[in-house]
């Protein structure tokens, strides 16, 4: 008999922790849930309190006890939380930079990682990398690209590997002139035609930065250079990536878009098991397209390649900025177009510095951070 592996789920509110809730509701037999954690959503938090009772809960926005069996707030309950859980693994779901230290108090406490959250890597990966070395952990993709691409490279090893062609959905606005992208607003922007996602990861989409960053976490998860990594627009968002072999043979792995699948591969890995988790591909039916990111248009894309190219804080930049000017852009603050001038003219600073420890990772985050804002504050885009 298999023995359950306790699971911590941060962000258990969000979009990411709805998707793994339901593989956790579905596979008891499999599986313990030992924290559950959301950021402010604490009604939301404590309902599912009630319905995992054996879990721990912690409301890392807030640092007030309110009661409703929340044991742990703030920021540092929170990795106080994940230290003490005892899980095998953790769902980091957190949203943006905000979900670097947890997933690096879930590897010092020695819990195989199953990420979402791609900031993770962008801004920190050989540090992520390194503890996980140390503690014999495991750091698992939940992004449905890198997870394909990793389950890809399992079957047909890295070691004949050429290309990693990672798909992009392109967003709302694929089809836009520049003229029309100059009049998108919030509301435009946070409709996806395919995925159901939180604001920020929303926008990024719509304006290919989320792509930049999945370029920035396949470099460091692979270890890979940029230039073995393309980005092909593929509209259906049925085929999750692809990998292109020296002998010139591609594999993809296709599914229906739904981030269950994806999730319920890092519960189980590295075994291949536990019950369908999206509904047959009806081929029947099936049209896929595919296209050319167009960089002219949606420059966040090669700003993240030229982010990761030079590597040292420049992708922990490219990252601040792009929250920063994401963040103003939903206040009405700034224009779409503005969101990737603002992320150039941050990565136009000096960033060679070298990431070292998370203390300097932090440092160059909020100077990055400061930067952008006071560009926004002075500045007339």
């Amino acid at each position: 008999m298999r023995k359950k592996k306790r699971i911590a789920l941060l962000g258990a509110t969000g979009s990411i922790g709805k998707s793994a809730l339901d593989i956790l509701r579905r596979e008891k037999a499999d599986f313990n849930t030992v924290l559950l954690s959301a950021h402010s959503d604490r009604e939301g938090l404590c309902s599912l309190g009630r319905e995992f009772p054996a879990a721990r809960l912690a409301l890392s926005g807030s640092a007030a006890d309110s009661g409703g069996g929340i044991a742990y707030y703030g920021k540092k309950g929170l990795l106080d939380a994940i230290a003490a859980s005892g899980a095998d693994i953790v769902i980091n779901g957190v949203a943006g930079a905000a979900g670097l230290e947890p997933s690096l108090a879930a590897l010092e406490a020695g819990a195989d990682l199953a990420l979402a959250n791609k900031e993770t890597l962008v801004m920190a990966g050989p540090l992520a990398f390194a503890r996980a070395a140390e503690k014999k952990v495991h750091i698992i993709p939940v992004d449905s690209e890198h997870s394909a691409i990793f389950n890809l490279l399992t079957v047909h090893g890295v070691e004949n590997l050429e290309e990693v062609l990672l798909t992009a959905s392109g967003g709302p606005f694929r089809s836009y002139t520049l003229e029309q992208l100059k009049r998108v607003r919030p509301g435009d922007a946070l409709v996806h035609p395919t995925w159901k996602m939180g604001p920020k990861i929303t926008i990024d989409s719509a304006t290919l930065g989320n792509k930049g960053l999945e370029v920035i976490e396949a470099v460091q998860l692979f270890k890979l250079p940029p230039e073995k990594i393309s980005v092909v627009i593929h509209p259906q968002s049925v085929v999750h990536s692809m990998i292109r072999l020296k002998n010139g043979a591609v594999y993809a792995q296709l599914s229906r878009p739904d981030m269950r699948l994806p999730i319920q591969d890092a519960l189980y890995w590295p075994e291949c098991t536990g019950d369908r988790a999206v509904e047959h591909l009806n081929f029947e039916s099936l049209t896929l397209e595919f296209g050319r990111p167009d960089g002219g248009r949606f420059p966040l894309l090669p700003l993240a390649y030229e982010a990761a190219r030079r590597g040292c804080l420049y992708p922990a930049a490219y990252n601040a900025a792009n929250e920063t000017a994401v963040a103003a852009f939903l206040k009405g603050e700034l224009s779409f177009l503005d969101i990737p001038r603002i992320v150039e003219y941050v990565l136009s600073r000096d960033w060679t510095a070298s990431p070292g420890d998370l203390e300097g990772i932090l440092e160059g985050d909020r100077k990055a951070r400061a930067f952008a804002e006071t560009h926004i504050r002075t500045e007339k885009l």
